[in-house]
């Protein structure tokens, strides 16, 4: 296989290719050009019969942060993004019909969570984090992880790790309520659709936390590099 891309790193031998997420600066933050460039370089592996294996790791000291806050206003159009990328991305790890494993080198956090969960096997570095920080600014978990979640884990592991909490109720008290209330109702449908219908539900909640108060201020929050100060809308 070829490497013509510009944000991933694809390297094969012996049947396996390795494709590496390439853009450390931003400890591999998924921009458009990544997800566009991931998505046709796991057809590719899927469509090259010499390929037998996939890994999928980052470079430099993480996995992946997650979407790219500092992409713009078109990264907030939270159902068309979903649907059109980070979606199709996730399902076509998922239904990639070779083994898919996850090497997680460092910080996977939010959609790099995500990106894990899909793969067949994950293998973790002993400094590997797993950060579902979605609620941090307002937002739900998104690209199937409540799903993964809660079909991993149970319901109730997949409740604790989704919205950060440790069951201290001034915590929740003083987070973005509705988007906690959105991300409840994910977890309730996580149980009973199949995949592609709990994508579509999470990009259509998302659209939907994506618009309150809580989501601006937690996004502004991470550009200032302070703590949020959510009011619950």
């Amino acid at each position: 296989m070829s490497d013509p891309y510009e944000t991933i790193e694809v390297a094969s031998a012996d049947g396996v290719a390795t494709i590496s997420l390439n853009r450390p600066d931003s400890l591999n933050a998924l921009n458009m050009a990544m997800r566009k460039e991931l998505l046709a370089a796991l057809k590719a592996a899927s469509r090259d019969e010499a390929i037998r294996a996939v890994v999928l790791t980052g470079t430099g000291r993480g996995f992946s942060s997650g979407a790219d806050l500092r992409g713009g206003a078109n990264e907030r159009s939270f159902r068309a993004v979903l649907s059109a990328e980070y979606n199709p991305l996730i399902s076509a790890i998922r239904e990639l019909p070779k083994p898919v494993i996850a090497a997680v080198n460092g910080v996977a956090a939010g959609a790099g969570v995500s990106l894990a969960l899909a793969c067949d096997l994950v293998y973790a570095a002993d400094e590997a984090r797993f950060i579902l920080a979605f609620v941090r600014i307002g937002l739900v978990p998104d690209s199937g992880a409540v799903h993964a979640l809660v079909h991993a884990l149970g319901r109730h592991r997949a409740a604790e790790l989704a919205s950060h909490v440790s069951g201290i109720a001034q915590r929740l008290a003083q987070g973005p309520t509705r988007t906690i209330g959105l991300t409840k109702r994910l977890i309730n449908q996580a149980d009973g659709p199949d995949f592609a219908e709990s994508l579509s539900l999470e990009a259509a909640l998302q659209e939907l936390a994506g618009r309150t108060q809580d989501h601006a201020e937690g996004v502004a929050a991470f550009s200032e590099k302070r703590e949020p100060r959510f009011a619950g809308r």
